[in-house]
């Protein structure tokens, strides 16, 4: 009888496949902080000191501008440190809800998965697998109704007092240095020069490593720092304009 069987030696050897490595760019709630803290204390006090030197008073700037960026930082550090702690609360109370449901009703709980699969185009029978797995595991059935269906990601309740800080710490730095030239000059209209020349550079610098951070192309991130640059000359232009034109009034009213 004739031996039909393959050779060992003529078997195609397996195929490796290249390893794929994915690149993402991802940063950390913390650094979200800073660079919406940073942001809000480079053009907000910027705008007011600019402002209110068009009254041409320079200790008034100085004493305006450290009141609004003491208050402004302790307004954004808190707000920051309650936003955590009442995005934690949700997630918590979120969580409780669903684990209950999954207990008490898990035929509905189990359509849900099914209606979110059928979301990305999977079929019932073929999402089965994937809800006997989870029906074995309350713990991971949960998580998964928490990432999938409420679509919620858990704060970091340790971490809200960090987030606070470094929002208060970054509107503090980025609102100080526009003012650093009222500190330096007597006169308030060099001081207001200079002061723009500083801020018009750090928003060009801000809001293109900002961009960078977040991934973007190096095209995108001289757009974001122009973009950064014209919400901030607008600010101040704006607020400039509004306290000339009530001072003007309330002279003409005097």
């Amino acid at each position: 009888m004739a031996n039909h069987s393959i050779p060992t030696s003529t078997l195609e050897p397996a195929v490796e496949l290249p390893s794929h490595k994915e690149s993402h760019t991802s940063h950390s709630p913390l650094l979200r902080d800073f660079i919406i803290g940073f942001a809000d204390g480079l053009t907000v006090p910027f705008a007011l000191t600019a402002g209110l030197s068009s009254l041409g008073n320079p200790h008034l700037v100085i004493l305006a501008g450290l009141a609004e960026l003491f208050a402004g930082s302790i307004s954004m550090g808190l707000g920051a440190y309650l936003a955590t702690m009442t995005e934690t609360k949700h997630y918590a109370v979120e969580e409780a809800r669903e684990r209950k449901e999954v207990t008490e009703k898990p035929g509905a709980e189990e359509e849900e998965i099914f209606e979110i699969f059928e979301t990305y185009g999977i079929r019932r029978q073929e999402a089965q697998g994937v809800v006997d797995g989870l029906k074995r595991d309350q713990g991971a059935w949960v998580q998964f109704m928490m990432d999938f269906e409420l679509r919620l990601e858990k704060p970091d309740k340790r971490g809200a007092w960090l987030a606070g800080l470094v929002m208060a710490v970054a509107y503090f730095f980025g609102g100080l240095l526009p003012m650093i030239p009222y500190f330096a000059f007597h006169n308030v209209n060099h001081a207001l020069f200079t002061s723009i020349g500083i801020t018009v550079l750090i928003l060009l610098v801000f809001g293109y490593v900002k961009a960078i951070l977040t991934g973007c192309r190096r095209w995108d991130s001289v757009v974001s720092a122009l973009q950064t640059l014209v919400v901030g000359v607008v600010a101040a232009g704006v607020s400039y304009g509004i306290v000339r034109a009530v001072n003007g009034s309330v002279h003409v009213a005097a």
